[in-house]
């Protein structure tokens, strides 16, 4: 069996329209494939600005079906190049009904599925809970011709028992498509906090469950569309990790393509030696599904 697999992430920065960030995905998943990739992660809501800096009625005009337009080119890109495509689309799936939605497009152009992001945040700056409903198809990985993704979105990479669940359902990698920054009026010292959190907690699911992980970022400042904050300065960072959390690859803050090659058969040998789903004690974990405590 083949255990090998390369794979890219697209790191981009926005652009004035939709059809131009859509080419700029489109180039970056042909300059991954030129590199040897089979499987390219995109970032998250990556045709359009991240548009839940404010509310807004107005922007639900840049969701779209699925299948649609972005699917359609995305399809005749995975057919042309014979790869996987893991997309993310603001998703319209019935009037008044929107979804945060990451779509896989499979080496012959269909739809091998997708995933709904089930963490909605409400910050200030991202707030999408106004824009999205929470997901409903549950933590179910993906069936592809390069191996079974668990696909997470985002605020979802904080949550270990989204990963774990993955996991256990049978995920060989963990893929986050992701839209996360600063806020400028942040000092250093916490922008630096905030990133290197992001940066471990993920790691941290790679460890804790065996296998890689994938995740791509926007970078680039976005301005409030409102005008009333200072906006958002995506800060990229995208990387590649192995089984132990090790990093493989990872990206600056500018616009980038990350290619590296990952042996899928590191799991089984990382999950003899730290053999965590062996040793987990299951009868004892009834209440994970509290809010808190014993209350």
């Amino acid at each position: 069996m083949k255990t090998h697999l390369t794979v890219g992430l697209v790191q981009q920065q926005l652009a004035p329209s939709r059809a131009e960030n859509l080419s700029i995905s489109i180039e970056g998943i042909r300059e991954a494939h030129g590199q040897g990739a089979k499987l390219v992660l995109l970032q998250e809501l990556h045709t359009g600005p991240y548009f839940c800096q404010t509310e807004d009625t107005r922007h639900f005009d840049l969701a779209e079906p699925i299948p649609g337009s972005s699917t359609e080119q995305l399809g005749r890109i995975a057919a042309e190049l014979d790869i996987v495509i893991v997309a993310s689309l603001f998703e319209h799936r019935a009037p008044g009904l929107y979804h945060n939605t990451a779509v896989v497009i499979e080496t012959n152009g269909t739809i091998a599925g997708r995933y709904r992001k089930m963490h909605i945040p409400d910050d200030p700056g991202f707030y999408e809970k106004f824009y999205f409903t929470p997901g409903d198809l549950g933590f179910t990985p993906i069936a592809t011709s390069v191996g079974k993704l668990g696909i997470l979105i985002c605020w979802d990479q904080w949550y270990p028992e989204a990963a774990r669940l993955m996991a256990m359902n049978g995920a060989e990698l963990l893929l986050y498509p992701t839209a996360i920054g600063w806020d400028p009026s942040d000092d250093n010292a916490e922008q630096q906090r905030q990133q290197d959190a992001w940066i471990t907690i993920q790691r941290s699911h790679a460890i804790a469950n065996g296998l890689p992980v994938l995740s791509c970022n926007r970078c680039g400042h976005e301005p409030d569309p409102s005008a009333q904050g200072l906006g958002i300065q995506f800060w990229g960072r995208s990387f590649i990790c192995g089984p132990q959390g090790e990093l493989l690859c990872s990206a600056d803050d500018e616009p980038q393509i990350l290619v590296t090659t990952i042996d899928k058969a590191r799991t089984e040998q990382v999950r003899r030696i730290w053999p965590y789903f062996r040793d987990r004690r299951i009868d004892a974990f009834q209440d994970l599904t509290r809010r808190y405590g014993n209350e």
